[in-house]
C-alpha cells in the first residue's frame, strides 16, 4: 500500500525536521555542511520554496519554509535528499540511507509562531552546548537576521518586515526577540 501524502498547504509556513538515521550525524565537517545547505538553496529555489529560517546541527536539520503550491516542499526535501545523500555517501565511503523515515513538517501559524519558532532554532545550539550566543554559531540563519552575514536563499516572511521600518530597526528588534529567549 502506497504512503499517504504529506500535509502541505501552499502559502503557510511549515516546520520542517530530517533527522540522522538511529541519530547518527548527516554532516561530519564543514565541508559537508556546506554542502548540504548549498543542495538547500539549489532545491528550495528550484522549486520556489521560501526558506525562512533553518539551523544545522551534526544530526538534524530544521527549516521553516512555505511552499507556493501543494508539490513544492515534498519535491524540494526529496531533491536535497538525493543531492545530498548521493555526495556524502560518496564523500564517505558509504552506502544507504542517511535520513531517519520520513522528514517531519507541522504547520505553523505565522502570526502568533514564525518568530518563537525562528528563536527556538537560533538557541537550539546554544542549548546544545555548541556555542554561548546564537550569533556564535554558523549553520543557522540567526546571523543573517541579525545583519551579520547575507545570505540569498534566505526569504523574509511578512512578519520579519512587519518588525521596523529600516533594516537596522528589524535586525535590532529580532536580536530583543531572540534574547528575550523561548518565553517571548
Amino acid at each position: 500500500m502506497a504512503r499517504l501524502p504529506r500535509l502541505c498547504l501552499p502559502g503557510l509556513v511549515h516546520h520542517v525536521i530530517l533527522r540522522g538515521n538511529n541519530r547518527q550525524p548527516i554532516v561530519l565537517d564543514d565541508t559537508d555542511r556546506s554542502a548540504l545547505l548549498a543542495h538547500l538553496a539549489a532545491a528550495a529555489d528550484a522549486h520556489q520554496v521560501a526558506l525562512h529560517a533553518y539551523v544545522l546541527m551534526d544530526d538534524h536539520l530544521h527549516l521553516l519554509l512555505t511552499p507556493p503550491d501543494a508539490t513544492a516542499l515534498p519535491r524540494t526535501v526529496q531533491a536535497l535528499g538525493r543531492a545530498y545523500v548521493r555526495q556524502f555517501n560518496r564523500r564517505h565511503g558509504r552506502t544507504g540511507t542517511l535520513w531517519e523515515g520520513r522528514y517531519r513538517s507541522t504547520v505553523i501559524e505565522a502570526d502568533t509562531w514564525l518568530l518563537p519558532c525562528m528563536a527556538h532554532l537560533d538557541w537550539h545550539p546554544v542549548q546544545a552546548g555548541l556555542v554561548a550566543e546564537p550569533a556564535d554559531y554558523r549553520w543557522s540563519s540567526h546571523r543573517h537576521w541579525r545583519g551579520l552575514q547575507s545570505e540569498r536563499m534566505l526569504t523574509p516572511h511578512a512578519i520579519w518586515w512587519a518588525l521596523g521600518n529600516t533594516p537596522f530597526a528589524r535586525e535590532a528588534a529580532y536580536d530583543a526577540r531572540v534574547q528575550a529567549g523561548l518565553s517571548s
